[in-house]
């Protein structure tokens, strides 16, 4: 399968993963929750996540991408559906637990797949053009959901973005020449890596190899940088008195920075190397973090948040990049499911913890906690 059809299919699922996070956010607000209740509302898009990933990955060694994929997608179109039909807190519940199930199956097994495309002098572009696709859908979600808020309310927006993960569904369950793609190095869909098996231990892969752990911790960091700015940025916008409109600009700022770094980030590698441009990312993000709870203009918001956006931009793919080549043989998928579960796992206490801190004292020691957590993450890669 052509890596832009791939592509294609990472958008698609990136505006239902990113769009309905803003409006569950606004939506729970709307219905009257507490800050404590939005973040056992986001940490539940991680609860299933962390369980399943490393089972989903060695179903992504084992099986090949297409069923994941296709089932993980359907699910996530469920779950976007039930708010549209029970517009209560208790369906928001079970619709972020849904999508999160839905998301690690899809979301592991074309990593994977993307792992496998080409030669391994491929990866890094092909991780970088994932990132881009991952980028562009993180873009116009939280666009579409904000316009889509305002114009046809919460419940209306919900069935709108459910719509966007079929196309993957649909893709993958009809394409005739994706083969069994399995972790490779090289293009060939029956890879060259061999396969992980159902008795081996995941945690070794974090345990004896320390370069490994060390992008695996650093990169758990910096995405819980990412998702803690995409959950508390609605709850600060609407403080500050903007619209859904304008929070889905600034989080499309945000993301257009990705976007824009991520084009140039095969160059910046290729010059630098991958770890100080991961080191580098991390103390950027670091820095800029602290100034967003003192802004409150939306420009000047945009403005800090796209220097934001180019900071942590780089860091998704390079650790995804990373984690595959240091990976052992035939256990690629299985790295890139630990490495989901160490995320989720983090992405579900910190809402709850930080959803605890800002009811109790704001949002200011979010953002400046969450900046020096981002400045450790950058000073663990350093490490040698």
């Amino acid at each position: 399968m052509s890596l832009w059809v791939v592509l294609l299919m990472v958008v698609s699922n990136m505006i239902a993963l990113k769009g309905s996070k803003i409006i569950i956010t606004l939506f729970s607000i709307e219905l009257g929750a507490p800050q404590i209740v939005i973040g056992v509302l986001v940490g539940l898009y991680s609860l299933f996540p962390m369980i399943l990933a490393i089972y989903a990955g060695k179903l992504a060694d084992r099986l090949g991408a297409r069923w994941p994929m296709v089932f993980g997608s359907c699910g996530i179109t469920f779950g976007l559906a039930l708010p549209y039909l029970f517009p209560y807190t208790t369906t928001l519940y079970v619709q972020a637990a849904m999508v999160g199930a839905g998301h690690v199956f899809y979301n592991v097994a074309v990593q994977n797949m993307i792992g496998g495309i080409g030669t391994k002098a491929d990866r890094t572009k092909n991780f970088s053009n994932f990132g881009l696709a991952m980028a562009a859908g993180s873009f116009f979600g939280p666009l579409l959901s904000g316009f889509a808020i305002d114009h046809a309310g919460h419940a209306n927006a919900y069935l709108a973005i459910a719509a966007f993960p079929l196309i993957t569904a649909i893709i993958m369950g009809t394409a005739k020449h994706l083969g069994q793609q399995r972790s490779g190095d090289g293009s060939d869909s029956e890879g060259k890596k061999g396969k992980s098996t159902g008795r081996s231990n995941p945690f070794e892969l974090v345990v004896e190899n320390r370069p490994l752990r060390r992008v695996m911790i650093t990169g758990a960091v910096l995405l819980t940088g990412i998702d803690l700015f995409q959950f508390y940025m609605p709850i600060y916008g609407h403080y500050i008195g903007l619209s859904a409109s304008e929070i889905g600009i600034v989080l499309g700022v945000f993301s257009a920075a990705a976007f824009v770094v991520r084009i140039w980030m095969p160059r910046i590698v290729a010059r630098f190397g991958a770890e100080k441009v991961l080191v580098g990312s991390m103390f950027v993000a670091a820095v800029t973090y602290t100034a967003v709870p003192f802004v409150t203009d939306m420009v000047l918001l945009c403005v800090i948040c796209f220097i934001l956006g180019l900071g942590t931009g780089c860091g998704q793919p390079l650790s995804l990049s990373l984690i595959y080549d240091r990976a052992p043989s035939g256990r690629s998928g299985e790295a890139i499911g630990l490495r989901a579960t160490l995320n989720n796992f983090t992405h579900i206490v910190t809402p709850l913890v930080f959803g605890a801190i800002g009811t109790a004292f704001g949002v200011v020691p979010v953002f400046l906690f969450n900046s020096v957590m981002l400045a450790g993450g950058g000073w663990i890669i350093k490490r040698k």
